[in-house]
């Protein structure tokens, strides 16, 4: 980060104290600062008329690490944005690779926003400030009364509750679109449920997560409507056909109208007689019965 000062007073070295003390350096780091005299001073003439004051410009590179850098612009934004009194802590990771910036303070609530998006927005901008400042990625977090730790607790058991359900019917549930942070933690709990896992579908800001069964999920065909499954012994439609046996019924006997049967005496039936109907019939032919 640059800064620049001009500074005037009745000497040079006058002019530089008072350039240190408007950038807020001590006098022994005056070495990082970079001086250029823009006026000499000059004494007036008889002690009257005329005389310049001297006049310095002082040029200062700090030099923040990615974490001072990342702090300090949250406070900026803060104090854009009218937020009261709030304090900044900066936590470094082990690994030097990233940091946690804690926020206290009072009516923080629209800090965080709707599940989190405003804080979200805001991690993102901190974070492009503090890359501009390391060579390496660094991943900075912004925490408001472990808003994170208890979001990440919600969203765990979200997940297994979900993986144990498809574990057990074998039917896909569909969560709603979330960061890639979020969608992390959701992978990660689905894991340790066996019979399930979870892919992402989509694209940001609108990318999701699937919960499905696994391949070895004996439930899984049963989620696709029952396909490729076999009857199991005890299931309603574990019929066979050669058991049912058909009910039994009377066969009547075929009477034709022009021989009829014979009477209940015993008698001979009549010769065959033929009606006025079946002797004109000649379109298709007959059919002596």
């Amino acid at each position: 980060m640059r800064k620049e000062v001009i500074a005037q007073a009745s000497t040079i070295e006058e002019a530089q104290a008072a350039a240190l003390a408007q950038l807020g350096i001590s006098a022994d780091r005056a070495a990082e600062v970079t001086f250029e005299t823009l006026q000499v001073p000059q004494k007036k003439t008889f002690g009257l008329f005329g005389g310049t004051p001297a006049e310095v410009k002082a040029i200062w590179e700090e030099t923040l690490s990615p974490a001072d850098a990342a702090a300090a612009y949250l406070r900026d934004v803060l104090a854009a944005l009218g937020v009261g009194e709030t304090e900044v802590s900066v936590t470094e990771n082990v690994d030097g690779k990233g940091c946690t910036l804690a926020l206290t303070g009072e009516d923080l609530g629209f800090v965080i926003g709707r599940r989190g998006d405003t804080l979200d927005a805001l991690q993102y901008l901190v974070s492009l400030i503090a890359n501009h400042q390391s060579e390496d990625y660094y991943r900075v977090t912004i925490d408001i009364g472990n808003y994170r730790e208890k979001r990440e607790r919600s969203l765990t058991g979200l997940a297994k509750k979900n993986a144990s359900q498809v574990a057990r019917t074998g039917r896909r549930i569909s969560l709603e679109p979330m960061n890639p942070y979020e969608r992390r933690i959701i992978h990660t709990a689905v894991q340790s449920v066996s019979g399930a896992t979870s892919w992402s579908v989509g694209s940001e800001p609108n990318r999701y997560v699937i919960i499905g069964p696994s391949d070895d999920n004996p439930n899984r065909s049963r989620g696709r409507g029952g396909k490729g499954r076999r009857p199991q012994e005890g299931d309603r439609h574990d019929r066979r056909r050669d058991e049912i046996t058909p009910p039994k019924r009377e066969i009547r006997q075929f009477v034709s109208r022009s021989n009829p049967l014979p009477d209940a005496d015993g008698a001979t039936p009549p010769a065959r007689t033929e009606s006025a109907t079946e002797s004109s019939a000649t379109l298709y032919g007959r059919i002596n019965l």
